[in-house]
């Protein structure tokens, strides 16, 4: 049954959004939802834990409800309570079960595609796979392979496909080229502990693409109890084991984050977010430099018992283009996209040809949007070079992807743009339109208070 997510996505797919001009600088602070990324990592690693674990600040979205009802369709218990700040998260109570057979329902999450099939692969019984239909083309075969080559037995190479469990799997060693997505890795690690030899993966391909979000995944696993040791450069071997029931603390989405910090950035204004962890994992901390390399100031502020990040963004035209690597966070594109457009000098980004087969084709969809817009954007082999132009008013297709749909929201500052399907945005951050005209419709009132999604 279709959660009200998926209603409600489903009502607007064919409504444009007029973003919201700034009628001068951004001034505004807020508080993000919990990491999406972290959330399902420790969704998964509960559902595998030796008892019932806890966890605090779980963000709530499609991605994250579709992982907990695919969880539960394998047979994990998930009870939630609502917490008191306002925003869209909650605490979860998960208590592990018996894997069984189920049908589980993707969307278009990846963590779900390639998290979950080696989960099933310990069910007792026949797990069937199907999502959304643009998720029928991401890639998927690097994970069915591995589990065949580890003798699980699997019918197919993409979305449909189904994992026949028998309740344990050996283990031992695999091979997979995962340069098309470091969830190939992640997926793997994470069920690997409860293989019986434990896994050791290598990868075989040309450079392994968004290496921290593997790096996260490790550092969870060994929070867990679980012993994960990189043997080699692109090898990494997980000690045979069942994690330890745990309470987890999610932080703040820094990837959701970065459109705010992006309309500082654009309007030469301010904005600050609470909460932002001084030493993390997540890739979207990577901002801050970024940001500070095209001429922002970057600041950690404390607040009270705590501290934020603060940006103020460079005087109009003083914006810096770049020249940058995007390989280990490629999630960032969409939005630094958006800034080379309006920046004061060419951009090229660099080592993500693997957004291909993201949500959508990024690259392809990002040099659409963006010469539709004024912008001249040119697809390399790898990446993108964009040379800024005046914007013109426009439309902008989403693509159903919710960092496209932000993309967008930004530029829309400066021009008057229509975003396809906002409601895309509620994949990994629900509510975000409504976040957005706020900062922009009343950011010339600081004072107000802080708003918090």
């Amino acid at each position: 049954m279709p959660s009200i997510m998926d209603v409600m996505a489903e009502k607007v797919q064919d409504q444009w959004w007029q973003a919201p001009p700034a009628a001068g600088p951004i001034d505004w602070e807020l508080r993000i939802p919990g990491s999406k990324s972290m959330t399902n990592r420790a969704l998964v690693l509960a559902a595998l834990a030796d008892g019932p674990s806890v966890i605090h600040d779980a963000l709530i979205s499609r991605d994250t409800e579709l992982m907990m009802q695919a969880l539960e369709q394998l047979g994990t218990k998930i009870t939630r309570t609502a917490t008191s700040h306002g925003t869209p998260s909650t605490t979860i109570k998960v208590e592990p079960g018996r894997f069984t057979g189920g049908s589980v329902h993707t969307g278009l999450a990846g963590t779900i595609m390639r998290f979950l099939p080696p989960v099933a692969a310990l069910a007792d019984g026949t797990v069937f796979f199907d999502g959304d239909p643009e998720a029928r083309v991401r890639p998927m075969s690097t994970t069915l392979e591995a589990l065949r080559d580890l003798g699980v037995a699997v019918t197919g190479d993409s979305l449909p496909f189904t994992i026949v469990g028998t309740g344990a799997v050996t283990g031992g060693e695999v091979s997979i080229d995962a340069s098309a997505s470091s969830q190939f890795v992640s997926g793997l690690m994470l069920a690997g502990c409860r293989f019986r030899d434990g896994l050791t993966i290598t990868h075989t391909g040309n450079k392994l693409p968004s290496l921290p979000h593997i790096e996260l995944t490790v550092d969870m696993l060994q929070h867990a109890g679980i012993s994960v040791t990189r043997t080699a450069p692109n090898q990494w071997h997980v000690a045979p084991g069942v994690p330890r029931a745990c309470i987890w603390r999610i932080e703040p989405d820094l990837s959701n984050a970065t459109p705010f910090l992006a309309a500082a950035a654009v309007t030469g204004g301010r904005v600050r977010i609470h909460d932002w962890p001084m030493k993390t994992a997540q890739p979207g901390d990577a901002i801050r430099d970024i940001l500070m390399d095209m001429g922002c100031e970057v600041e950690f502020i404390a607040v009270g018992d705590g501290h934020a990040l603060e940006i103020h963004g460079p005087h109009p035209g003083e914006l810096r283009g770049l020249d940058l690597d995007l390989s280990d966070i490629g999630e960032l594109t969409p939005t630094l996209a958006a800034l080379a457009a309006v920046a004061n000098s060419p951009s090229e980004l660099h080592g993500i040809a693997h957004l291909r087969g993201h949500e959508t084709d990024r690259l392809a969809a990002l040099t659409a949007e963006l010469n539709n817009v004024g912008v001249d954007c040119r697809e390399l082999p790898d990446g993108l070079a964009i040379r800024p132009r005046p914007l013109r008013a426009g439309k902008w297709r989403s693509y159903a992807d919710h960092r496209m749909a932000t993309a967008g929201a930004i530029l829309g500052l400066l021009t008057p743009i229509k975003v396809e399907n906002i409601a895309t945005t509620a994949k990994t951050l629900p509510g975000f339109a409504t976040m957005w005209e706020d900062m922009v419709h009343h950011a010339a009132e600081p004072e107000s208070g802080v708003t918090s999604g």
